[in-house]
């Protein structure tokens, strides 16, 4: 008797991690029908979640905590929740390490009820060295084996804004794009790299991120493959010294190869920005070139900083795109960072900065 007790204790606790956490079992089953238009987020925890437009969401990618309430509330809604998968490519070089990496996520995802995997993975590459073949085939393969596994599940893949080497980030974009379901194109952190003057500049600048878009159509990757991430958050950069013109000279980080990087700054939040844009020594100012919104402040030891971000404005002379072009959808890094706290001024902003995902 003890030993057949024994056994069964180790079978629940064995089967226990596969108990559908949700209210009902049905709310367990992978979401499998496929969108016209895709709205892709990101999610890193918290319980902000609660309070996204989900009339719009299509797919959350789980960048925190495993959060079984998310999994059930988005399923709820025909959300799909996906995993988030990133390792080092000089470990999947290796074909053995490769396939016990894809089949470690296929069960945590089964495991966790969940509907695929967001691959983010944004270490420098060499054009055709091993690491560049074995990131192609690291997609191949876990797309499909999610496919095989747990049909209907979506594989997506996240890109830089542009095709050409960004932060030597060379690689396949073809043969990743149609191995794949989605790109999902990291239009923000464009000044990663900064080869000219050492100032600060706009997080993701209009013309440049949809000349990136052209440049992924130009290798001839369907658009239907293709959402149109945008950030939800600006960069605040001290000032060495800020110009009549209102140029912020910034401090010399470096960043693989180039002289300057936006490191030299640090992210916001568009809940932060919003409240100090109101206590700022300018009020919000826009670039008519760029096509940003921007504002000085100063700190309180007395050094002038200079804010770049988005609103949606801006996020509007973007998203204009993807319809006009056919792109699959839209979505932002990240969801939790808006103010969600339902004050009446909040909660317009919050409203806007959604609704500005399709456009204007």
């Amino acid at each position: 008797m003890n030993w057949l007790f024994a056994v069964l204790v180790t079978t629940v606790a064995v089967c226990g991690a596969n108990i559908c956490p949700c209210e009902r079992a049905e709310l367990c089953e992978q979401i499998r029908q496929q969108r016209d238009f895709e709205v892709f987020l990101f999610d890193v925890g918290s319980k902000t979640w609660e309070f996204y437009d989900w009339s719009m969401v299509t797919t959350v990618a789980t960048f925190g905590k495993y959060d079984a309430e998310l999994l059930c509330f988005a399923h709820s809604k025909g959300a799909r929740v996906v995993l988030k998968g990133d390792v080092p490519l000089s470990y999947i070089v290796d074909q053995e390490n490769r396939t016990a990496w894809i089949t470690e996520k296929v069960n945590l995802a089964k495991s966790q009820f969940m509907d695929g995997i967001n691959i983010d993975i944004e270490q420098a590459v060499d054009q055709g060295s091993p690491e560049f073949h074995a990131l192609t085939d690291l997609v191949r393969e876990t797309t499909e084996a999610f496919h095989r596994e747990i049909p209907g599940s979506q594989v997506s893949f996240d890109v830089a804004w542009s095709p050409n080497c960004i932060d030597k980030r060379c690689y396949d974009y073809v043969a990743i794009a149609e191995s794949c379901d989605l790109l999902f194109v990291m239009s923000y952190d464009e000044q990663s790299q900064i080869t000219g003057d050492c100032i600060a500049m706009a997080n993701a600048p209009v013309a440049q991120t949809l000349n990136g878009y052209d440049q992924y159509l130009s290798l001839k990757i369907d658009p239907k493959k293709l959402v149109m991430g945008v950030p939800w958050y600006g960069y605040d950069y001290p000032c060495l010294n800020l110009s009549q013109e209102g140029i912020c000279s910034i401090d010399k980080v470096p960043f693989r190869g180039a002289p300057c990087s936006d490191a030299a700054g640090k992210q916001k939040t568009y809940k932060w920005i919003m409240t100090q844009v109101n206590s700022s020594l300018s009020g919000r100012l826009w670039d008519s070139e760029q096509k940003a919104p921007y504002f000085n402040y100063k700190d309180q030891s007395g050094q002038i900083h200079q804010v770049w971000y988005d609103d949606p404005q801006s996020i509007c002379l973007k998203t204009n795109y993807v319809k006009s072009n056919g792109l699959r959808g839209v979505g932002m890094w990240n969801a939790n960072i808006l103010d969600y706290s339902g004050e009446t001024v909040a909660k317009q902003q919050t409203e806007m900065m959604w609704n500005a995902l399709f456009g204007c």
